[in-house]
């Protein structure tokens, strides 16, 4: 019973971001630790769900950081991103 408290204060407190945020799209990084764990991995899937059940719209971009540094993309060449505004 304590547990069902504690998220129903949770979603108090976010409400009004939720509510700020509705129908707009964020744009997610899913990388490091979260894509090696199972653990996070899920927990990382049932945030983006919720996320989405609010109507915020999750964009999910890959991080590429382990993978990268792993050398598993052999062939290519990895070259510095340019930002430009």
């Amino acid at each position: 019973m304590q547990q069902a408290i504690n998220k129903a204060k949770i979603l108090m407190e976010a409400l009004p971001y939720i509510k700020a945020f509705k129908n707009k799209t964020f744009v997610i990084k899913f990388g490091g630790n979260a894509m090696v764990d199972p653990v996070l991995s899920h927990s990382f899937a049932l945030d983006i769900i919720l996320l989405n059940y609010v109507g915020i719209r999750p964009v999910i971009v890959h991080g590429g950081g382990s993978l990268r540094s792993a050398n598993l993309w052999t062939g290519l060449a990895w070259k510095q991103s340019l930002w430009r505004v």
